[in-house]
């Protein structure tokens, strides 16, 4: 019984993680996958720099309720394992989501949300670390590796329990390495600094029958 609860905790979770807005919005709203344009990634980052930050912030709250729904559901079904369990599948569909060719996003926006979830403490020295990273470089990659660093020191330090700090643990790692393209260009000089772009207007795609 127990398996079986891990086992439908986790399908959901990867599932819920694996829809993404962005991909889903740019195709569906704003006439290009958002894959093919900036930085090539799937995340509110990308967006704001595409098609406007409205678009950045719109995606950054959809992939924290995601976050939140698979936390909250798998937390339901096993008690506090669930936030371990919850959290680590709903990173893996967000960055290597199904519905996608598992070509996602980088795991902050629903790394924020596991932050929360580890502790709240925990959460605020990572939004903090983030934004100082940020705003003094210009970059939020560096932000984002900053703060995906410090959450399992975070944990350590609050001494949360086993299956939040495992979660912290796995969180860092996964979120880290997937900005190692990012880490690499800016120990080259070469990544660019943030700039949202321009609003975008709605793009609909409408299909027009053959006569």
């Amino acid at each position: 019984m127990h398996f079986l609860l891990y086992t439908v905790s986790a399908f959901a979770a990867y599932l819920i993680g694996s829809f993404s807005p962005s991909i889903f919005l740019s195709r569906s709203l704003l006439g290009r996958d958002v894959r093919k344009q900036g930085s090539g990634n799937a995340g509110a980052t990308n967006m704001a720099r595409v098609y406007g930050m409205g678009f950045g912030v719109v995606t950054l709250l959809c992939d924290a309720l995601k976050a939140v729904a698979a936390i909250a559901f798998a937390v339901w079904l096993l008690g506090e394992w669930g936030i371990f369990v919850g959290g680590i599948f709903c990173l893996l569909g967000h960055c290597f989501p199904v519905f996608y060719g598992f070509k996602g996003g980088k795991g902050v926006s629903v790394g924020a949300v596991v932050a929360l979830a580890v502790d709240w403490r925990a959460f605020v020295v990572v939004v903090v670390v983030f934004a100082l990273g940020a705003v003094l470089t210009r970059k939020v990659s560096v932000g984002s590796v900053l703060a995906a660093i410090s959450i399992a020191p975070a944990a350590l330090i609050i001494a949360v329990s086993t299956p939040k700090l495992l979660l912290a643990i796995f969180g860092s790692i996964l979120v880290t390495a997937r900005h190692a393209a990012n880490i690499e260009r800016v120990v080259h000089g070469e990544e660019p600094d943030f700039h949202a772009a321009e609003p975008k207007k709605f793009c609909f795609k409408v299909k027009r029958d053959k006569k």
